[in-house]
């Protein structure tokens, strides 16, 4: 298959909604799922149009209880226009049903280069048949346009096709089954108008959240003069009616141009007369192509990876992707990272901490997203402030769902579709998202070098998360450690002790470890600010002095449990029964979701040694073997390599990669410990959402931390790659699966870093500029580049 292309051929209802999610088009400011533009919601498609940030909050009853869900919002649908040939007339088509026409093919084309979809298709009625050419486009360059041309071409008959474009606000969000019980309309307040003599115009509001929301969609005829065109208005639904005539092999194309604009946006008065203007004023569609190309052609330029054959091609996709959630109109938002992109309504938008898989991606690329990002959860900092103090805690507790205000957004129930039942939802005790922001924050001014974010909003939430920590952390007399009791690890399947009558764990390793490193990053942070900022800081937060001794403590008696010579999940993990794997695998097609297998059979996986993803070895994945050995030594502990190739094998045989970054994580720590075995799991998470490996969710939308780190896996994972002493230190792992790549990065100043790796040989190219040339750190040297020059290094043979 070509590398820039996806093609998905013929009609595959099961499928369909895959293919929409991967098909998604976006830029950043909102997303349209790729659903064939005269489908309808149901069973099959699930049109769906989300802007980033755009909440509701409604209130549901479920399983007897009132419970409060904020959602992502599925938008008005501007995609609709379908057609009917004249004389023959009939129902509105094309339907794929041999009762009303007969297809003689079908194609989509996702053009990853172009970012376009376009679907071809020709089929056979009462008139003839007809060729159709759809291609749509949601524009980059301004990120409130998208359009859709349609072309026609007659076969073998001449008459009229009659065209029904239309915007329709009678939409709810519908893409996820496991959701049906819960209410799901949003929209309200939908009004609807018309401009002559080709724009029609929606405009609403969501339900409690009060975004006003407006559309208008502007259609044109090219090729011939339509004739009886109608603009006619409903309650929900606005349509523009024409009839075009058609001979054979001669084209008529109908080019439909929409804007969208909210209120949360800047710089307008009003939606609605925003988007009418803007859509006015739009240019025709090889005009809007035209630019729209252009601002992909840079994208691609300063996000260029390079990686042959079908790795490749999967990894440009899942850089399209990211691309279209968080590209460089996102810094001007206030949004953060939606799990599941602006593809689909699963964990109903919310953000999770998928950012420390996307971050470090986007630092060395588009630094400027990364700081908006940030910046948004420094905006929620006072809410999780207010969160701690309700909790009895100092500092910032930070929500494990985040959504439009930062409260938490985990809901209290969940669904478990194998047993039908609503169950208790514990994962809000995943307190170690704190520690995720603020490794974001260190690792995000260590590459990009901005000082003036780290001394200000970048220290604040580092400093007050650090002091929810120390602060958390309590002194155990008997073994002279702080201890962090009543928390979930990522690994998720463990929310308790068995037959505990209170959720959460002790001494969860991953929380530990990483809050030590948070409060160990702020001491150093507090040591380096100038005098004068220091006092600042310090009088903003109401930082007493006397709390620093405290979380110099802490940060070196945090407990760490151990149990048959490797490092605990959590206190009493080795108590637990061992699973019987094979009786599992043999008895199921599939064993991710072991946690729902269990309890619908009576059981719980919190009594058995099983993790849904890793846990403990999460900090292979953000720690070097060098940084990770320092933390356990400044703690107090021992972790040399034989420990931890012994924990490594230990949770391998024991998870079940419930989640699409358990394959990621585990490939990237193997890279170092086992290379022989790493590719099975790097290529599992390649395939993770194109192969939809988890069964039927990346119809729900694409996993974004799991496509974002596998491109870190290439810029990071295999190159060693980090940015830290004003340097970039080096350290290849030789993969032979992925022997070859290449990519460019913005480092400080430096646009087009060049970094390629072939046959064992390194180039580093630095482009010319007046910049300060770059210090390389490897191994067993440490070299200077100069703006314009480039560096070949061989590489010892591992």
């Amino acid at each position: 298959m070509p590398e820039w292309t996806w093609e998905y051929e013929g009609y595959d209802p099961a499928a369909e909604r895959l293919r929409e999610s991967l098909c998604t088009l976006g830029n950043g400011y909102f997303a349209t799922r790729g659903a064939v533009p005269e489908s309808r919601a149901g069973v099959v498609h699930c049109p769906g149009t989300y802007a980033a940030g755009c909440y509701n909050r409604l209130e549901s009853r479920v399983a007897g209880r009132q419970v409060v869900n904020e959602d992502l919002v599925n938008l008005p649908n501007w995609l609709p226009l379908r057609f009917r040939c004249r004389p023959a007339g009939g129902p509105w088509g094309p339907w794929f049903s041999p009762d009303t026409c007969v297809f003689l093919d079908h194609r989509h084309i996702l053009d990853l280069r172009r970012a376009t979809l376009t679907r071809t298709f020709r089929y056979r009625d009462d008139a003839g048949v007809l060729g159709v050419e759809q291609t749509r486009l949601v524009h980059m360059r301004d990120p409130h346009l998208a359009a859709l041309r349609t072309v026609f071409t007659a076969e073998d008959w001449s008459g009229e096709i009659e065209v029904e474009s239309a915007l329709d606000g009678g939409v709810i969000n519908g893409n996820v089954h496991r959701y049906r019980s819960l209410e799901r309309r949003h929209l309200a307040h939908v009004r609807t108008g018309t401009e002559e003599p080709r724009t029609v115009w929606l405009r609403c509001r969501t339900s409690t959240s009060d975004i006003a929301i407006a559309m208008a969609a502007r259609t044109v005829v090219t090729g011939r003069r339509p004739s009886a065109p109608e603009l006619q208005r409903a309650r929900q639904r606005v349509v523009h009616r024409l009839v075009v005539s058609v001979v054979p092999g001669r084209d008529v194309g109908v080019e439909k141009t929409v804007a969208l604009h909210t209120s949360r946006d800047t710089a307008i008065a009003d939606p609605l007369e925003a988007a009418v203007d803007r859509v006015a004023g739009a240019p025709d569609f090889s005009t809007l192509l035209e630019s729209h190309v252009a601002a992909w052609e840079q994208l691609w330029r300063r996000a260029e990876v390079r990686v042959p054959g079908d790795a490749g091609r999967i990894l440009r996709l899942h850089l399209f992707h990211v691309l279209q959630t968080l590209s460089p109109h996102t810094a001007d938002l206030d949004v953060g990272v939606p799990a599941r992109g602006l593809h689909g309504e699963a964990y109903r938008g919310h953000v999770f901490w998928d950012e420390l898989f996307v971050l470090p991606y986007l630092n060395l690329h588009f630094p400027e997203v990364s700081r908006a990002l940030l910046t948004y959860r420094h905006r929620r900092l006072p809410q999780a402030c207010r969160a701690a103090a309700a909790a009895g805690r100092a500092g910032a507790m930070y929500p494990w769902q985040s959504g439009s205000d930062g409260r938490e957004e985990t809901q209290e129930l969940h669904l478990n579709p194998r047993s039908g039942r609503w169950l208790p939802d514990h994962s809000r005790l995943q307190h170690h998202v704190g520690s995720a922001i603020a490794y974001n924050v260190w690792q995000y001014c260590e590459a990009s070098g901005d000082t003036e974010f780290l001394h200000t909003k970048g220290a604040e939430m580092l400093l007050q998360i650090a002091r929810f920590w120390a602060d958390t952390a309590v002194h155990d007399p008997e073994s002279d450690r702080y201890r962090i009791r009543g928390v979930v690890g990522p690994d998720e399947y463990h929310d308790g002790y068995p037959d505990a009558s209170r959720p959460g764990l002790d001494d969860n390793t991953y929380t530990n470890v990483t809050a030590a490193w948070v409060i160990t990053r702020a001491l150093d942070l507090v040591r380096r600010l100038p005098a004068w900022r220091r006092e600042e800081l310090f009088e903003h937060v109401c930082l007493d002095r006397d709390e620093l001794s405290r979380w110099e403590e802490v940060s070196r008696r945090l407990r760490v449990p151990y149990h048959q010579g490797v490092v605990s999940q959590f206190e009493g993990y080795g108590d637990l029964a061992e699973l019987d794997w094979e009786n599992y695998r043999a008895r199921y097609d599939s064993i991710r979701r072991l946690d729902r297998i269990l309890e619908a059979e009576g059981d719980s996986v919190n009594r058995y040694k099983a993790s849904k993803q890793a846990d403990v070895l999460m900090l292979g994945y953000l720690f070097s073997p060098t940084e990770l050995q320092w933390l356990f030594r400044r703690l107090g502990y021992v972790m040399d390599d034989a420990i931890w190739r012994r924990t490594v094998d230990y949770y391998l045989r024991r998870t079940s990669h419930g989640s699409t970054l358990s394959e990621l994580v585990h490939g990237w720590v193997l890279a170092r410990v086992r290379r022989a075995e790493a590719w099975q799991y790097l290529h599992e998470a390649l395939e993770s959402d194109v192969a939809d490996v988890q069964g039927g969710t990346t119809g729900e939308g694409i996993h974004l931390g799991a496509m974002a780190g596998t491109l870190d896996l290439v810029q990071r994972g295999l190159t060693g790659l980090e940015t830290r002493e004003d340097a970039l230190w080096l350290d290849p792992v030789p993969l032979p699966a992925l022997s070859e790549y290449g990519f460019s990065l913005r480092y400080r100043g430096h646009w087009g870093v060049e970094v390629r790796l072939r046959s064992g040989r390194l180039r580093i190219g630095v482009p010319d500029s007046e910049q300060s040339p770059i210090r390389v750190v490897l191994a067993d040297r440490a070299v200077t580049v100069a703006p314009g020059e480039t560096c070949r290094l061989v590489l010892p043979r591992g």
